[in-house]
C-alpha cells in the first residue's frame, strides 16, 4: 500500500488516514473478541474502559505477555505497512479503548489547531513530531460536526456542516513499544 496518498497535508509531520482499513466482516470479528474478553482484561476508566494486550508498559521496560493469535492478525497486517522504524519493528503491544457516546479524552487546554474525524474501520497513523510533540483530545459529545478545522474530511467524503451521531466506539491502538523487561513470567509449576 502506498501510504503517501494517503497523507494529511493538512497537519504537522506525519498522519496518514485510511478509511476502511478493515471490512464490515473483520469489524464484527474483532467486536466479537473483545466483547467476549475475560472481565478482569478490562480496566474501567473515568470515561472509558480499557484493554491492555501484550504487556504492561513501566519505566524499567514493559514484561512481555503473550498475545492472541486474532489480535496478532491486526498487528501483523499495521506492522507489514513497515510504519514502525521504518519496517524494522514489528507492533507488539495494543490498547483496545471503549468510549460509549458522549465519553472521551478530554485535554487540560483547548488550543486545539485540527480536527481528524475517525470512521468506522478506518486506520489513523500517527508519527513524527505530530505522535512526540501534539497532544490529543476526543471530545466528550454525542454528536460530530463537521467543520473547517477538519483536516481529513475530504478523505472521509463529509462536507462541513455534515452533523454525525456518535455510537460507542471501539479503537485499537496497535503500537511498538521499546523497551522490553528480560523478565519472564511463569505461572503454575
Amino acid at each position: 500500500m502506498d501510504l503517501e496518498k494517503h497523507r494529511i497535508i493538512k497537519a504537522p509531520p506525519t498522519i496518514y488516514y485510511i478509511p476502511d482499513f478493515i471490512n464490515a466482516v473483520e469489524e464484527t470479528w474483532i467486536l466479537d473478541k473483545v466483547y467476549t474478553a475475560p472481565i478482569p482484561k478490562w480496566t474501567q476508566l473515568l470515561n472509558r474502559r480499557l484493554q491492555n494486550w501484550g504487556g504492561l508498559p513501566i519505566p524499567n521496560g514493559m514484561i512481555v505477555e503473550p498475545i492472541p493469535s486474532w489480535l496478532k492478525t491486526f498487528m501483523d497486517k499495521v506492522s507489514d505497512l513497515k510504519v514502525f522504524n521504518d519496517g524494522q519493528l514489528r507492533a507488539n503491544h495494543v490498547l483496545i479503548n471503549e468510549y460509549l457516546s458522549g465519553q472521551g479524552i478530554m485535554e487540560k487546554t483547548d488550543d486545539n489547531k485540527i480536527s481528524i474525524f475517525l470512521q468506522r474501520r478506518s486506520l489513523i497513523i500517527v508519527k513524527d513530531s505530530m505522535y512526540t510533540d501534539y497532544k490529543h483530545t476526543i471530545r466528550e459529545s454525542k454528536e460530530d460536526e463537521i467543520d473547517e478545522n477538519v483536516v481529513n474530511a475530504q478523505l472521509s467524503q463529509l462536507s462541513v456542516g455534515d452533523k454525525l451521531q456518535r455510537e460507542t466506539r471501539i479503537s485499537l491502538t496497535i503500537r511498538h513499544v521499546p523497551k522490553i523487561s528480560k523478565i519472564k513470567l511463569k505461572f503454575g509449576k
